[in-house]
């Protein structure tokens, strides 16, 4: 099974690097191209695997993935949609925005395609992906593509009206973790920590947490409550986060991302 790639950036080098990890398929099935002799340089020398500037040599693949930004993939899909390719290729799209409806008349004819959306916690094999096949992927083709996907984290069968809110929840969502963590982390050097084991401390306890939340099968609320004692601290930490409008912030953060990919 021959897997390729147009687009080498960050998402599509964790999904490489997850598919290499895991022994999906050997470095020598995987090619990918990109825009730039840096990035196919970079790509080759960081995981072996066959490079070109050539979309078209990519686009042969049995499996390919388009991991370009969404406003490119009418100028790649022009480029490709005309190439003789095996019945039985699969294409994975990555984008935002771009519903398989688009991506089936972008390419004019009959083709098998996922759409997903993956998050960045693929580099350390920890995301989360979500896919949609066009009703011409088989099931026995969706366990494949779903197999595949498994190799940098989880993936989950969605319906495509549910695409918008998967931006929102997981493809965007690690900006705003960041963002906490970081701020947690500033707050800790305010009280005197040094700024690394600030950092330690803060994603330490967000990766807990996160891990609690899956493994016990707890409502987040109650896993909230366990933590705040009578009186204590955690509680006046919760009431200033709940006066300052903490959880209304991030819903409408949230849906503004989720407005934004729907609009793309």
């Amino acid at each position: 099974m021959k897997l390729g790639f147009i687009g080498a950036g960050n998402m599509a080098q964790a999904i490489i690097g997850g598919i290499i990890d895991n022994g999906f398929v050997s470095k020598s099935d995987i090619i990918a191209s990109a825009a730039t002799n840096e990035t196919i340089n970079k790509v080759a020398e960081k995981f072996g695997i066959e490079t070109t500037l050539d979309n078209k040599e990519t686009a042969v693949a049995d499996i390919l993935f388009l991991a370009v930004k969404p406003a490119y993939y009418k100028q790649v899909i022009d480029e490709i949609k005309d190439l003789p390719v095996k019945k039985s290729q699969i294409i994975i799209t990555v984008a935002a925005g771009k519903t398989i409806e688009w991506v089936e008349d972008a390419f004019g004819g009959v083709r098998k395609i996922v759409r997903t959306m993956p998050n960045t916690p693929a580099l350390v094999g920890e995301g989360i992906t979500a896919a949609c096949p066009n009703s011409n992927v088989t099931e026995e083709e969706l366990i494949t593509v779903l197999s595949l996907l498994e190799t940098f984290g989880k993936a989950e069968v969605v319906k495509e009206s549910m695409m918008d809110a998967v931006v929102a929840v997981s493809g965007s969502s690690p900006a705003y973790v960041f963002m906490f963590i970081e701020a947690m982390a500033d707050a800790a050097v305010a009280e005197g920590m040094p700024r690394a084991q600030a950092y330690q401390f803060a994603a330490q306890s967000v990766l807990g947490s996160a891990k609690m939340v899956l493994e016990t099968g707890l409502h987040p609320g109650k896993l909230k409550d366990m933590v705040c004692s009578p009186s204590g601290t955690t509680i006046e930490g919760v009431k200033v986060l709940e006066k300052t409008g903490f959880r209304s912030s991030v819903m409408e953060c949230m849906k503004a991302c989720a407005d934004k990919s729907r609009n793309m």
